[in-house]
């Protein structure tokens, strides 16, 4: 009968389980559509982010010293850490330790009777007791072992998390400064025209008292003054703004920034590096990696729960001292042990074991389908910001060319209305043309290094191979 049993819970083990997908079943195409070969160098990934730009420079430093974001992920390695030493302790034996003293008085009456007459009989009676226990799972099918192995990629994926939180800290840092420094030459630009405006009103203020203009043409003049004054407040509100994400990013006071931001900005950036194929480069991105972390240990999972299904071999011991009186405790005659060997395992626990296998596997599912679109999203974001490189580039080329026609235009509709050959509609028109195509020229150097900054979040940072 013994055997029966034992023959039965073995073969319940032997049911067969599914194991998570593997990684490896990702496929990635060979080279990125939207990556311009010709323009592609053999620069630096890191020279996407404005390194050569002083405020960025330190405040990156200063963050990832000390950001709040970076030090909770940390934190979490540490949590992951502590698992695994948790884990690995399971798999050695235990050892306790214990140690009693106990006062009791007795009263004959409570026997009923049982003691005879006369016998003697202590009221009072004191015990101690000293020992020791030990345990230790032989672990003879692999579930601690796979719970080991669980923690261990739990870790991977903590650190990985952290790297991610550097790298979209470090990415969000760059991009606010590129914005800050955007905003301050759209301000410089915006004070320019008020003070080129404030001129024209000038001049329109001795033409008008003259007699050579109509006075509808100062009102137009000032008008041009107050829409240039009032472009600037806009400007400020979100140099504010700016300015606050950059205190939560770094957990730096606002007026330190605002001293780094004073340094001279750095020239702007136009590297495009040559990348590796995408199966190379975005598997070091770093959630990814995380992703694939998560689907190791939901596979470990697996194996622990399906372990379950098998009988553990537990073996015991135990070491004591028991005495009557204090004096008799280290006699020999106080030992007391025992030791032996246990094997147990599930015989009929109504799909308990095999509920939280569904489960298991049920998570690596969804594990996999979580790296798998990991990898997928850094494949779109990878070809989104190599095409926003390209519109960008191509966009700021044009907006340059258009900007210096129309500055070249609005010196030239200056010069023929102090000269009485051209009204001032016209000089109003070039004035304004001149401050759009200007304003957006710097929008879109912006943009231009704003969209490396992006493609380097998007493949995680990592240098060609």
């Amino acid at each position: 009968m013994k055997r029966v049993l034992l023959l039965t819970v073995l073969l319940a083990g032997c049911a067969a389980v599914d194991r998570a997908p593997p990684a490896a079943g990702v496929v990635l195409p060979d080279a990125f559509a939207l990556l311009d070969r010709e323009r592609a160098n053999d620069g630096a990934v890191s020279d996407l982010l404005p390194h050569g730009d002083p405020a960025f420079a330190a405040l990156h430093a200063r963050a990832l010293a000390d950001a709040p974001t970076l030090a909770a992920a940390v934190a979490r390695i540490d949590i992951a850490r502590a698992g695994l030493r948790a884990s690995r302790a399971a798999r050695l034996p235990a050892l306790d330790a214990s140690g009693a003293i106990a006062r009791q008085r007795v009263n004959p009456a409570q026997f009923g009777g049982a003691i005879p007459a006369g016998a003697p009989v202590e009221p009072n009676r004191t015990t101690f007791d000293l020992g020791l226990s030990a345990s230790w799972d032989a672990d003879l099918f692999g579930r601690l072992r796979a719970s080991e192995r669980a923690a261990a990629a739990r870790i991977g994926a903590a650190g990985a998390d952290a790297a991610a939180v550097r790298l979209s800290l470090t990415a969000d840092i760059a991009a606010t400064v590129i914005d800050a420094r955007t905003l301050a030459a759209q301000a410089e630009v915006v004070r320019a025209d008020i003070a080129s405006a404030a001129d024209l009103v000038q001049i329109t203020q001795v033409r008008s008292r003259a007699g050579l203009v109509p006075g509808f043409d100062l009102v137009r003049a000032q008008s041009l003054e107050a829409d240039a004054r009032a472009r600037l407040e806009p400007i400020r509100s979100e140099q504010a703004a700016a300015l606050g994400r950059l205190v939560t990013l770094t957990a730096i006071p606002a007026t330190e920034i605002q001293a780094a931001m004073e340094l001279p900005p750095a020239p702007p950036m136009r590297a495009l590096p040559a990348l590796a194929v995408p199966s190379v480069l975005l598997r070091g991105r770093p959630d990814i990696i995380a992703a694939e972390r998560r689907l190791l240990a939901a596979d470990a999972e697996i194996a622990a729960a399906a372990a379950e299904r098998f009988p553990r071999l537990s073996i015991t011991a135990t070491l004591g001292l028991f005495a009557l009186a204090l004096g008799d405790v280290f006699d020999e005659a106080s030992l007391i042990g025992s030791v032996g060997a246990g094997l147990a395992g599930p015989l009929l626990d109504f799909g308990r074991v095999g509920a939280r296998i569904d489960q298991r596997q049920a998570e690596a599912r969804e594990a996999f389908a979580l790296y798998r679109g990991a990898v997928f999203t850094a494949l779109g974001e990878t070809e989104a910001g190599l095409g926003a490189i390209n519109a960008a580039d191509a966009r700021l080329a044009l907006l340059e060319r258009q900007a210096l026609l129309d500055q070249d235009a609005t010196a030239l509709a200056r010069e023929r209305y102090r000269r009485g050959l051209d009204t001032f509609l016209t000089v109003l028109d070039a004035e304004r043309s001149a401050n759009s195509s200007r304003n957006a020229a710097i929008e879109a150097a912006g943009q231009t290094s704003r969209a490396r900054i992006e493609l380097y979040r998007a493949i995680g940072g990592a240098e060609p191979k």
